[in-house]
């Protein structure tokens, strides 16, 4: 009797990551029965450069190249990625193939509440978005850099006043208990695609996407996509302070929620929109941010 083929998940080598690509195993075998499915760990130029802030590096692809190359080369059958961390324009071999039920999309603080912060407090994180964000509620904030896994960031937090980093990533790795406070998206508008996993797989691979499309979530693909149309219209990889956050209403509208700045402590401009189609939502609300940044 011929075994099951094996189905290969290519993930980054990360404790979150690999939680993310076990995740997504186990919804396919809720979905699906038993399937014989193997993990392929990648290292990524953003976990190899620790010592470099992501600005000099590059775009979200750093944490995205090399594991989609594993599947566009054959080694794996899908990749696993926080949406967070893909770019909004991805390799035409590739299809976004299923986005299952989104997490928390908040970002959080580790050591103080925001109120609780002493005048002139040292908050660590290194995301633009974040800084931009605390800066326009705190402008006597000062910032520092902050690289590394979730166990690193941990462990380095008593080196500042208060750290930030995405609450889901705590959640799932069980250390929800060092949340100091949740900052609700309504003012500190997240990063395009947070809390969301994206699961890609070759384009001509129909085999793996009818297995994907069991444990896709409609929902979240449609608050994603307007995110990702949002990201895009500004270039695909801005590396200006921008952010953006889709929920759908009771009405099946999508509600989508967008930041943009020049630069951290300059004018930060909030804009919101609700429409049916996710891609011209995403993008009508980005272009009307930049002409307003660019009058």
């Amino acid at each position: 009797m011929q075994s099951a083929p094996v189905l290969r998940i290519a993930t980054r080598a990360s404790a979150l990551a690999l939680w993310q690509a076990e995740h997504v195993a186990g919804l396919l075998r809720l979905a699906h029965g038993e399937l014989e499915i193997e993990l392929l760990t990648v290292s990524t130029e953003g976990d190899r450069r620790l010592d470099v802030p992501l600005s000099e590096i590059g775009g979200k692809g750093i944490f995205a190249t090399e594991v989609q190359a594993a599947v566009l080369d054959g080694r794996a059958d899908l990749a696993v990625h926080s949406a967070k961390d893909l770019p909004a324009v991805t390799a035409a071999e590739l299809c976004l193939a299923a986005i299952p039920t989104r997490g928390d999309a908040r970002d959080a603080l580790v050591g103080s509440s925001l109120k609780d912060l002493r005048p002139g407090a040292v908050v660590a994180t290194g995301s633009a978005r974040r800084r931009a964000l605390l800066a326009e509620m705190r402008p006597d904030l000062q910032f520092e850099e902050l690289r590394g896994n979730m166990a690193t960031r941990l462990a380095k937090a008593e080196q500042f006043d208060a750290i930030v980093v995405a609450a889901v990533a705590f959640e799932r790795l069980g250390l929800q208990q060092h949340l100091s406070e949740l900052l609700e998206t309504e003012e500190f508008v997240p990063q395009v695609g947070q809390g969301a996993l994206a699961i890609e797989c070759r384009v001509d691979d129909a085999k793996t996407a009818a297995l994907l499309a069991a444990i896709e979530h409609k929902p979240s693909r449609l608050c994603v996509e307007a995110e990702r149309a949002f990201l895009a219209e500004l270039g695909g990889d801005c590396s200006l302070p921008a952010g953006a956050h889709a929920q759908i209403s009771a009405d099946a509208q999508i509600s989508l929620s967008a930041v943009l700045a020049h630069e951290v402590g300059g004018q930060v401009l909030h804009e919101s929109a609700r429409g049916e189609d996710p891609e011209s939502l995403g993008r009508s609300l980005a272009a009307s941010l930049r002409q307003q940044l660019n009058p």
